[in-house]
């Protein structure tokens, strides 16, 4: 369907006169109907190109119109045809459109976003957590904590950590899963974790 709807156009729409300036209201309906049916259809076709969207072509279709209707001067047959003027008038608005859709920002939500990475506050917040992790660290027995700055801090294996402290591997295994769970318990305490 290649024409624009004239329920959609201006002057057929109730109460819209009486908005409308006494310039608008010399508009005579029947010349905008003429309007319409004549160049509708090469507006859409045009507005489609323009934008790429059916949709979008609609509405510049009928904004394109509404202006028409709000400028009878420009319609004035002595001036000539009103094709041009109208389609200058569609490209316009398409211009219009695009010009706000870039000036607003893409999405809007309650939502703080995230900083980037590498971004200062990531770097107070690596300091944050690692002042209550040593926090919580210090709290553990002073096995527990030897264990866990030697597997984690340091990044032994089992074997290695076990070396290093002169116990078997599988206390190693062990503190290091009691460890972990008193610095679980500890964060929590803090409510860095739940």
């Amino acid at each position: 369907m290649n024409r624009i709807d004239r329920r959609h156009v201006p002057g057929s729409v109730a109460g819209w006169r009486d908005a409308r300036s006494r310039k608008a209201a010399r508009v005579d309906e029947e010349a905008l109907a003429r309007l319409c049916d004549e160049h509708s259809a090469v507006l859409l076709a045009y507005a489609t190109h323009l934008t790429g969207d059916r949709a979008q072509a609609e509405d510049v279709v009928q904004e394109t119109l509404i202006r028409a209707w709000t400028h009878p001067e420009a319609l004035d047959p002595d001036r000539g045809s009103a094709r041009g003027w109208l389609l200058t008038v569609a490209r316009n608005v398409v211009r219009d459109q695009a010009r706000a859709r870039r000036s607003r920002p893409r999405e809007v939500t309650d939502q703080i976003p995230e900083a980037p990475l590498g971004a200062v506050d990531d770097e107070i917040d690596l300091a944050v957590e690692s002042w209550v992790v040593a926090e919580a660290l210090a709290e553990l027995t002073p096995a527990h904590r030897a264990v866990l700055v030697e597997t984690f801090y340091r990044g032994h294996s089992v074997r290695q950590a076990a070396t290093v402290l002169d116990v078997p591997e599988g206390t190693v295994k062990s503190r290091t899963f009691y460890a972990l769970r008193a610095l679980r318990g500890a964060l929590a305490e803090r409510g860095v974790i739940s």
